[in-house]
């Protein structure tokens, strides 16, 4: 496993990710409040995307996928803003993560092709989600969020070496791959 993991670091700083950490499967918590707040819909998305709930799954069946890990990587992109008002810094920060991400995920799926990845915010491989009208157009690429899973995210990273906190006029955006 500790070559396993030293491999999946360097691919991570290949990938461009400055932040990252070996990830205890053991320590994450699938939570409903999290899952509440996805019901809340203040992105928009729950009920709209086969990455989302109520689609993704189940708490339960969020459990069962997961149980079949019991370690991988978390990786986050942490983006400096101008104030905390920069939406555009923000954007910008979003953006670079999830290139980041996917070319990670292409690297870590030649080695680990049955892992599961979870990514930062919604999937957007496609500009408009087939749900619920069509079977999802990429099934192999899509990723649900950390979130969407239930597991809230500053108690993953803290639990893990990683901050979530980076100061003021920061942004971090997190995901993670669950490898073996």
């Amino acid at each position: 496993m500790e070559e396993a993991y030293k491999n999946a670091e360097e691919l991570a700083v290949e990938s461009g990710f400055e932040y990252y950490h070996f990830l205890d499967v053991s320590t994450i918590q699938l939570l409903p409040e999290v899952r509440q707040m996805c019901e809340a819909n203040t992105c928009g998305k729950y009920g709209a995307s086969w990455a989302c709930p109520p689609a993704c799954c189940s708490l339960e069946e969020g459990r069962e996928k997961i149980s079949h890990y019991r370690w991988g990587i978390v990786v986050q992109t942490v983006g400096q803003l101008e104030d905390s008002l920069d939406f555009e810094g923000i954007m910008e920060a979003e953006e670079t993560h999830k290139e980041h991400f996917h070319d990670l995920m292409d690297k870590l799926r030649e080695q680990f092709p049955g892992m599961l990845a979870m990514g930062a915010g919604t999937c957007t491989i496609c500009a408009k989600c087939s749900y619920p009208d069509a079977p999802c157009r990429f099934p192999d690429r899509q990723i649900s969020s950390v979130e969407a899973f239930g597991i809230l995210v500053n108690d993953m990273v803290s639990k893990n070496g990683l901050k979530y906190n980076y100061g003021p006029n920061t942004i971090a955006y997190t995901s993670c791959c669950l490898l073996g």
